[in-house]
Order: C-alpha cells, then sequence, then structure tokens
C-alpha cells in the first residue's frame, strides 16, 4: 500500500533538499538517486533551469511524498518503485532527486523535481487530474510488487500516510465524526435530530451554507461534506430515511462494447434491489448475444483457438511495451545529453575566463553558480564516454524524429492493450456461459 502526497516548493529549495537527503535518514546517502542532476548541485541546475524558461511563475519544484504500509516493501525495493514513479511523473524532461526514509516506522521516498523542464522549458501543471494521474502510476506499481493499494472514498483528496493511519484507526477528528454519525443514524429520525445527539455527545454544531461539528479540543470546525459522498446534509438525511442505503443504481449502459456477464447469484447489489437485478438478466442476455456476435465476426469456434489468440495478441502487447520502454528511455538519455552539452556551451565562457583570471579565489566568489554548472556538466558528459560534443542542432532533429516515434509505439501499444483487455473479457463470458471445467469442452457453438 502506498500513499502519495503531493505539494508546491515555492522557496528555501536547498533546505527541503538537505533535509530528504539526511545522511540519518538515508542510510549514510545510500538511498539517494538523482536524475538530470547530481543531487549533491540539484538546486542550482533547477535555478539554471527555470532561468531558461519564459513562464517561471512561483514555483520552483514539487515535492511528492510516497508512503509505504510497515513491512510491505524493504529498502531497496521502496526505492526502485519510488524511482520508477518519479520516471513516470517526469517523463524524462525534469531534474529530481529521490531518497527514501527508513528512520520512522514506515518506509517511504521523497522526490523532489524542478517546475520546468528542460527539454522545451514548459512549466509543470499541478492540479487535481495530475495528481490523481500519480495516484493511478503510484497504484499500478504497487499492484505489480505485490504491495496493497488504498481504495480512496469517492470524493476524498489525497492524504498523508500519518492522515491515512489516523483516519483508519479512528483516531483522527474526521474519522471519529463519521463514526459518530454512523452510530446515531439508526437511532434518530431525521436530520435534527442526529444534530441533537451529536451536541449531546459533546459536538459543538456549526450552522451556515454547510454544517460544521468540533469535538471538544478541536481546534477547527469539519464540515460534514469533507467526511465523503455519504456525509452530506442529502446524504444523511436519504441515510435517516432509509431510502440511500436500498437504492441502488444500475450501471450506465454500455453503448454496444462488449463487457463482462454478470454473476447476479452472488450480487449484493442484486440481493439489495429487485430493479438491479432485472437490468442485470438483460444486460447478461446482450453481452452473450454481443459475445458471440464476436466470436463469428472473428472466425473463432473452437475454445483453443480463442486461447490461441489470446496468447498471440498478449506477445504482441509485450513486444509494444518493451519497444516503448526502449524509445523512452533513448529519449531520456538524449534529452539530458542535450541538456548537459547545452549548459557546458553556456557556461564555458565563464570557466574559460577563471583561467585567466588574477584572482581566482575572488572570480570564483562572483561567479560560483556558472562554475558548477559548468563542473557538472563536464563531469556528466565524461560519465556518458562523450570526448567530441556533438551537433546540438543535430541531436535535438533526432530527438524531434525519436519523439514522434514514441507517439506512434504508444499508439500502437494502447491499442494492443485494449484488444488484450477485450479478449480477456471474451474469455471470461465464455467460460461463464459454458461453466467451462475442462479444456476438453472446445467446441463453442455446440454447447452456446
Amino acid at each position: 500500500m502506498a500513499v502519495t502526497k503531493i505539494k508546491p516548493i515555492k522557496s528555501t529549495l536547498s533546505k527541503a533538499l538537505d533535509y530528504i537527503q539526511n545522511p540519518e535518514k538515508t542510510d549514510e546517502k545510500m538511498l539517494v538517486s538523482s536524475f538530470g542532476c547530481s543531487y549533491e548541485t540539484a538546486d542550482i541546475e533547477f535555478a539554471f533551469t527555470i532561468s531558461q524558461a519564459l513562464d517561471k511563475g512561483n514555483n520552483i519544484a514539487h515535492h511528492l511524498i510516497q508512503s509505504f504500509e510497515p513491512g510491505e516493501a524493504d529498502f531497496e525495493k521502496a526505492h526502485e518503485i519510488g524511482k520508477q514513479l518519479a520516471d513516470a511523473v517526469t517523463k524524462g524532461q525534469h531534474e529530481y532527486v529521490l531518497t527514501t526514509h527508513i528512520d520512522k516506522g514506515h518506509v517511504h521516498n521523497h522526490i523532489i523535481f524542478c517546475a520546468v523542464n528542460f527539454v522545451d522549458h514548459h512549466k509543470y501543471i499541478s492540479n487535481r487530474r495530475s495528481y490523481y494521474g500519480i495516484r493511478n502510476v503510484s497504484d499500478r506499481l504497487c499492484r505489480e510488487n505485490g504491495l496493497s493499494v488504498v481504495v480512496p472514498e469517492k470524493g476524498r483528496k489525497g492524504k498523508s500516510y500519518i492522515e491515512y493511519q489516523a483516519e483508519r484507526a479512528g483516531t483522527s477528528w474526521k474519522g471519529k465524526l463519521k463514526l459518530a454519525v454512523d452510530s446515531i443514524i439508526p437511532q434518530v429520525a431525521d436530520f435534527e435530530e442526529l444534530l441533537s445527539h451529536l451536541q449531546a455527545a459533546g459536538y459543538e454544531i456549526k450552522r451556515g451554507k454547510y454544517i460544521s461539528c468540533r469535538a471538544p479540543e478541536q481546534e477547527r470546525f469539519t464540515r460534514l461534506k469533507t467526511l465523503g459522498a455519504e456525509y452530506t446534509e442529502e446524504a444523511i438525511k436519504a441515510r435517516i430515511a432509509g431510502t440511500k442505503n436500498h437504492t441502488v443504481k444500475a450501471p450506465k449502459q454500455d453503448r454496444g462494447g462488449v463487457s463482462l456477464l454478470i454473476d447476479i447469484e452472488n450480487s449484493i447489489k442484486a440481493q439489495q434491489s429487485a430493479g438491479y437485478e432485472h437490468w442485470a438478466k438483460i444486460h447478461n442476455l446482450k453481452q452473450a448475444a454481443r459475445t458471440m456476435n464476436f466470436l463469428t465476426e472473428h472466425g473463432i469456434d473452437q475454445y483453443k483457438d480463442l486461447t490461441a489468440k489470446i496468447t498471440e495478441i498478449s506477445e504482441e502487447s509485450e513486444q509494444a511495451a518493451s519497444e516503448l520502454k526502449l524509445a523512452e528511455k533513448r529519449l531520456s538519455d538524449m534529452a539530458v545529453l542535450i541538456k548537459n552539452i547545452s549548459t557546458y556551451q553556456k557556461t564555458k565562457s565563464v570557466y574559460v575566463a577563471s583561467r585567466k583570471a588574477k584572482d581566482l579565489g575572488k572570480y570564483r566568489v562572483e561567479h560560483e553558480s556558472n562554475l558548477i554548472l559548468h563542473e557538472a556538466a563536464t563531469k556528466a558528459l565524461k560519465e556518458s564516454g562523450i570526448t567530441k560534443l556533438p551537433n546540438i542542432a543535430a541531436l535535438k532533429t533526432e530527438y524531434a524524429k525519436l519523439q514522434a516515434q514514441k507517439e506512434s509505439l504508444y499508439t500502437d501499444y494502447e491499442k494492443l492493450k485494449k484488444k488484450v483487455k477485450e479478449y480477456g473479457i471474451i474469455k471470461k463470458n465464455i467460460d461463464s456461459l459454458l461453466q467451462k471445467e475442462s479444456p476438453n469442452k472446445e467446441h463453442l457453438t455446440a454447447r452456446e
């Protein structure tokens, strides 16, 4: 299980970097990594990248925290997952520093990445959509590594690990208020009576556009609607009236695609709502027909042909994914190379002048940042095995072509991934329709 949280850094970047790199927290910096920069000089390199942006904005970096359930991930695994998350978020275009802290009861990653990318110097847009994108990637990585995943309540924003644990344990103010509301609802006849019970339990009630409650010793009021979709005034009234728990909405009607058959017998919703059961029966009839039509259209009438086709497209999908990862790695490496060459060239004159300076100490103080940048770029180029600088214009042209190739690969991969999912649904439907128990029941149309 990983809980994610992201916040902007508007100042004191060096302090934030020092904090996350604390040797006592990172096994003497053994769990410190960086991309596109050196972690020792990240603040200077971030500033140089931001200086080239047309719209610099207020943010100089973003601080992403990823926390794991105690005992679920060891230090190295957590660090590797953090690197995969950082690479996915920054797309090989933002400098970042990644550290894994091991001094607390739970292992957690800190990722600080530059607010401006070093490819075209555009700002990273941090909003609700980008946050949920980060959380989805983190959840996927957890599943791939056998870790549990938090299933957030509808309408809830991300929370820190401490907030998550407190709410799960029922020790947060919100957690306690939810428990109080849940326990009172079966005892009352209307919303006003519920508020009276909350007051009797010690809660202070504040009326207004939204109802807010405050427990004894709690500093701030908590709006009921911030507890989740089930705790708005309207939802609580519906729960009291007995309609909320018994009204089950049928899923949205599909538009011609094949979707999974519903196990009506074991469906809790079907047991709660006769309307849902009726909808599910009609849905299953439609999906059975669409499943058989799909098989006919694709010339499949043997079960072994279906499984063979699934194996074939799965292999194609894996191959496309491999090629896509390779293209992304090449793009990432090329972007860093272009950045280092550009930095080297832009700071070379300052370095050359330092060789001729009469008072080198004074000169270094006056031009410290540029000299550090030049030394960092020189070191990175040497480590890359570059002995003669490539033409940066030619590299940028090659980068643009590779970017277009990557987009094409991504389109192909998405189509194959969709196909794999579609055939997976078909197979599950066939297994359900035929009540398949052994591989000997091969002919589809006979049993159908």
